[in-house]
């Protein structure tokens, strides 16, 4: 594996919110155990990503940034090896995300995608919507304000304006799922696979775990769960993945959110050494064609 060289690119902090140091601390145990099995991996930040040239072939990342994404994109075009792909980071921004999980029949919320200049209430009204979530749909979130909790559809008519006068003009509606809230890790093609209720471990990023509160302990098949993540990951082409999922009281599982290289946080150590060999897996393949 002498000959193997990687360029691994960090995520930009504006987009680990309250997340920097574990976001790091998964990339950088990542990138350890690749060193550990003879590759060499050269460690840039997302801006030096974009304003210089990188001569590596293979490039490991985390970006987030539009700028960057059309890089790794532009790289995988030319033959390079990305991962996770610049096109699936992309699929992972919240309008294009639903529409691939529900047009490939994902178990995922139902959903409304519109113009944040749009009057919904009608819509939520002959949906079925009561309490909703409003989603900003044209990038990832980077702030709380982007993931809105709404009671009821007037509440979600204001705050879907408030989106406009922020400057975001598309938005995704969720219908807002009564269970338990369930936060998995996975890696594709690996035997790993690691699932946890966030409320009940105190692990948040916005604090909206509070709104489905404790878990009940549903029981489910968490089979299940894991083949549907997989499912997600080959779908919207994202190997190193995590999101989270509603259990409903019959035990039925829809994810509610899918996240390219999330922090890995609560299992990162059990996680490190699958990510590297799914990286190596992902270059022998390339290597072959």
């Amino acid at each position: 594996m002498a000959d193997i060289k990687i360029a691994g690119v960090m995520r930009a902090g504006a987009y680990s919110p309250n997340h920097i140091g574990n976001d790091a601390a998964i990339f950088n145990a990542a990138a350890e155990h690749l060193r550990k099995r003879g590759c060499e991996v050269n460690i840039y930040s997302e801006d030096k990503f974009r304003d210089q040239d990188i001569s590596e072939q293979i490039i490991v990342n985390m970006c987030r940034e539009q700028e960057s994404i059309a890089r790794l994109q532009a790289m995988e075009d030319e033959g390079r090896l990305v991962i996770n792909s610049g096109f699936g980071i992309e699929n992972c921004t919240r309008e294009r995300m639903t529409r691939i999980l529900l047009g490939n029949k994902i178990p995922y919320p139902d959903s409304l995608i519109v113009n944040t200049n749009e009057n919904v209430i009608d819509d939520l009204k002959n949906g079925g919507f009561s309490s909703c979530w409003i989603k900003r749909g044209d990038f990832h979130a980077m702030h709380k304000e982007d993931v809105s909790y709404c009671r009821h559809p007037e509440e979600a008519q204001e705050v879907l304006h408030e989106y406009f006068y922020r400057g975001i003009k598309r938005a995704v509606i969720n219908r807002h799922l009564v269970g338990d809230l369930i936060k998995f890790y996975g890696v594709s093609g690996q035997p790993f696979f690691y699932w946890f209720y966030p409320f009940d471990e105190g692990h948040s990023k916005y604090g909206h775990e509070a709104i489905n509160g404790k878990s009940q302990g549903i029981p489910f098949d968490e089979e299940k769960l894991r083949s549907m993540c997989q499912d997600a990951s080959d779908i919207l082409d994202v190997k190193i993945y995590g999101g989270d999922c509603i259990v409903d009281k019959d035990g039925s599982i829809r994810i509610i959110d899918f996240n390219d290289w999330p922090s890995f946080a609560p299992c990162r150590l059990e996680a490190a050494p699958y990510i590297a060999k799914c990286v190596l897996s992902a270059i022998r393949k390339w290597k072959k064609r």
